[in-house]
């Protein structure tokens, strides 16, 4: 198979897109196109090596949307031409590509709860976050009536009418991995007030004589100052966003990693991935109750749970990992374990080329 493979949302080093689904595909000698906005994010474009081409486009972020979209369908009208199968990653593709000419069976990978996003998005004033809700519902159900989807977690189910193939957000797990350190704790992913970061600020305030906070990750236009001033003073290091392998050689080996998301509606219904990803690099978590990593956690005994919000309970975890060796050992060891048995990616990449195999071979008969 030839896949075009589009975000205009996301970085080109997402580790779903990118790490995962696309490892896999190459790795299993398919070609692939990837039209994403490289040039935004620093990512040198891929140039027809080992199978893998980008294209790079401007990203659409905040109200500066219209231009990158129209950018991104025409790019896709002329790439499409000979692919056998088009995956798109983000809800804004759903309506920029409708009603474009030629183009080969396409699927959504539905990667969150695209309704309940609008009221976490800090561009969109909030009384037109109604509109946005019911915005988002309508292009759910235009995307259920013109294209495949596939769904990142069971709990998104619910916001279609039919059912669809659920390919997991797990990640890949080494067979070894380093133990937790004693030094200092870790957050890799975008950085937003809902995402905790202004929890996490505050914690590396509460325990930077004893435990240095990383912070790795793409930030919103709302919170890149908060970081940019904790940086300056010392309580975190934001590095800022790094490619997927940097970003991994700095959680393994950390003594814990930080997921303090808040109580959202689209976390709710999402896959603990974070909480996954921290298992699979051998460390402990420290985590809010966001379903289904207190359950994860509990059953691994993997991490400490804390209450939402509550950053004295979150700094006293770090500290207790820090003064504990043995606990922290044990936890990473466990998670890495319960990771490697049960949370793998290789077992449902399986999966997901056979789904994709299947839709691009229906469109030629």
């Amino acid at each position: 198979m030839h896949v075009l493979v589009i975000t205009v949302v996301h970085t080109p080093e997402d580790a779903r897109i990118r790490y995962r689904q696309m490892r896999a595909m190459l790795e299993a000698g398919h070609q692939v196109t990837f039209i994403a906005p490289f040039e935004r994010f620093g990512v040198p474009l891929p140039t027809e090596v080992d199978g893998l081409r980008g294209v790079s486009v401007p990203r659409a972020e905040g109200r500066q949307r219209i231009s990158a979209l129209h950018a991104v369908r025409a790019a896709v009208r002329e790439h499409a031409v000979g692919k056998d199968i088009l995956l798109m990653h983000d809800p804004e593709l759903v309506l920029a590509l409708a009603r474009l000419k030629g183009l080969p069976p396409v699927v959504w990978d539905v990667h969150e709860d695209t309704a309940a996003t609008m009221s976490l998005k800090p561009w969109l004033p909030k009384p037109l976050r109604p509109f946005g809700m019911r915005l988002a519902k309508f292009i759910e159900r235009y995307a259920e009536s013109h294209y495949h989807l596939l769904l990142a977690d069971d709990g998104y189910r619910e916001n279609f009418r039919t059912p669809h193939p659920v390919v997991p957000n797990t990640t890949y797990v080494p067979s070894q991995v380093r133990p937790p350190g004693d030094d200092r704790v870790v957050y890799v992913g975008h950085l937003t007030k809902a995402r905790g970061a202004e929890e996490m600020i505050e914690v590396g305030r509460q325990v930077k004589d004893t435990v240095r906070v990383d912070l790795v990750g793409d930030a919103d236009c709302a919170t890149r100052p908060l970081l940019e001033k904790a940086h300056a003073e010392g309580s975190v290091r934001w590095h800022g966003f790094l490619p997927n392998e940097k970003a991994l050689e700095l959680t393994e080996g950390a003594m814990a990693g930080l997921s303090l998301r808040h109580d959202e509606d689209n976390y709710r219904n999402s896959w603990a991935t974070k909480v996954i990803e921290y298992m699979a690099c051998g460390i402990p978590s420290v985590s809010t109750p966001t379903p289904p990593a207190p359950q994860i956690v509990a059953e691994h005994q993997a991490g400490i749970i804390v209450d939402f919000g509550d950053v004295a309970a979150a700094a006293a975890a770090v500290l207790k990992l820090h003064a504990d060796p043995d606990l922290r050992t044990e936890m990473g060891k466990r998670g890495h374990q319960a990771a490697l048995a049960e949370y793998a990616w290789p077992a449902h990449a399986e999966d997901f080329l056979r789904q994709l195999t299947k839709w691009a071979a229906q469109a030629k008969v």
